[in-house]
């Protein structure tokens, strides 16, 4: 049992396999691809037209715009077509349902949300607030990617979430980025690729580019052919790096449930997880939400960052400097002393705090807390980004203790001087109850992120990797009782 007051609310969300993105499925091998092309080319067009029909009688009515995405996929295969003759619209489109499929983005978990404010407030009545709130999806293969909601607290903190529409998608992808230099050149002597060709390369772009201008300067300064093996790795490592900043944009006449940022580049192949997102105003009042998440290509784990202020437009970026590891980065939502600053893990056991002038450029963190509770005894980590009171910095944590149990603490951190700790709770401020244990991952709970509304801490949690519910806290009560215990 909580050693708070848990007020409950009547919002439980569970994963629905009806949820399906349109993906292409396409063969690694081309003679497996050239072949499909083959039976789709030996249809005679009556016959064709047969067959599409039938598709579109099958799925039309689960995407709103299938028709357009076949159109994509074909184009995809279509420097494998073996003949010159021009194609009907529906052979093409034939050929595109032919190398797509259907991913349910729940089928297998739907967990560990976020909430902020949302963008935009108009309209909403005094006392209320309406928010995002941003989710982990889980299917096949364990891919996670992010979804959204959009809901308002009221006056009463009772909470109405839409509901979602039936239909999910993903975002157009810009073939053509711009890139920071100085990301850039940080992150080449980071990954050990710095060198005279990369150098020369560099040199030759300016202060920001494009991604074609990018492979414009890489193809000129090709010495030789075939390229060494120092050009060719350095080659592959700047263009991973390309691929790995992105950007990406929605339809404005989206809906936001609609909106799917499923994986993009190869870092994060095998899922975006657990994203932490925060509303930060700057100093000169301006307002941008930083995403940290998980990137995970089925190897190895990369911290990102996602930037938007309207949650249509996007960008990916890599995070950089030796601090940049483990899991759980979370940005204080505003600069403290004119710096950045960042809770994270370095040692996947720890808490620890940095800062930066730069939030892209993390270095030199300093451990912040130690595991001090038998419910914590394995690992501590953040659970959001800190949250601003009067009386500190309000850091929701997890721990993990025997049995791999996951609970949800809290410390609070001085104002001025995040580096202090000056209250923990004692005992676990939610707990999986006995009733409530088993799921995907029995015994969690678990957060990326609350927000505090008119007194009361409005907390989101995953429940054991299988469904999410929302409590709200009384913020008095938590630090009353953060204040009690001292370390």
């Amino acid at each position: 049992m909580s050693i708070l007051t848990i007020h409950p609310t009547n919002i439980t969300l569970r994963p629905d396999s009806s949820r399906v993105l349109m993906r292409p499925f396409i063969p690694g091998e081309v003679a497996c691809v050239i072949n499909i092309i083959g039976r789709a080319l030996a249809l005679g067009e009556s016959e064709t037209e047969d067959e599409l029909a039938s598709v579109l009688a099958d799925f039309e009515g689960r995407h709103t715009d299938i028709r357009s995405l076949w159109q994509r996929h074909f184009q995809r295969v279509q420097p494998h077509l073996f003949s010159s003759k021009p194609l009907s619209v529906a052979r093409q489109l034939y050929i595109g349902a032919l190398f797509s499929g259907e991913y349910a983005l729940e089928s297998a978990a739907l967990f560990n949300p976020s909430i902020v404010a949302h963008p935009d407030q108009g309209g909403v009545a005094e006392g209320e607030l309406r928010f995002i709130l941003s989710l982990r999806a889980t299917g096949e293969g364990h891919i996670s990617s992010i979804e959204f909601r959009s809901g308002t607290i009221g006056a009463d903190y009772a909470i109405d979430l839409e509901g979602p529409t039936r239909f999910v998608n993903a975002p157009e992808v810009n073939p053509n980025p711009t890139f920071l230099k100085s990301i850039f050149l940080h992150k080449i002597s980071e990954i050990g690729s710095e060198n005279e060709w990369s150098n020369a390369v560099m040199d030759s772009l300016g202060d920001s580019f494009t991604h074609s201008e990018l492979e414009k300067v890489m193809r000129d300064a090709v010495p030789e052919m075939p390229l060494s093996r120092d050009v060719q790795r350095t080659m592959e490592c700047m263009r991973w790096l390309a691929d790995s900043n992105y950007e990406v944009a929605f339809d404005e006449s989206m809906a936001l449930s609609e909106r799917i940022i499923f994986p993009v580049s190869p870092n994060e192949s095998n899922g975006m997880e657990d994203a932490r997102f925060v509303r930060f105003v700057d100093d000169d009042g301006s307002v941008t939400y930083y995403g940290t998440y998980t990137a995970y290509n089925g190897r190895a784990i990369l911290p990102q960052l996602l930037e938007t202020t309207d949650f249509l437009r996007f960008r990916a970026i890599t995070l950089n400097g030796r601090a940049v590891q483990n899991k759980g980065m979370a940005f204080f939502p505003r600069r403290i002393a004119g710096r950045y600053a960042m809770i994270s893990r370095q040692d996947d056991e720890n808490l620890y705090l940095m800062f930066s002038d730069n939030p892209h450029f993390w270095s030199d963190p300093q451990l912040l807390r130690r595991p001090a509770q038998p419910w914590e005894n394995v690992k501590i980590g953040n659970c959001g980004s800190p949250i601003e009171t009067e009386a500190g910095w309000l850091v929701i944590t997890h721990g993990v203790g025997p049995m791999r149990k996951y609970c949800i603490g809290a410390i609070l951190l001085d104002l001025n001087d995040p580096s202090k700790v000056i209250g923990a709770l004692e005992k676990p401020l939610l707990a999986a109850e006995a009733s409530e244990r088993e799921g995907y991952v029995p015994n969690v709970v678990y957060t990326c992120g609350a927000l505090l509304h008119r007194g009361r801490l409005i907390l989101p949690y995953g429940l054991n990797d299988t469904a999410i519910k929302i409590v709200t806290v009384d913020i008095d009560e938590l630090l009353a009782r953060l204040l009690e215990y001292r370390e």
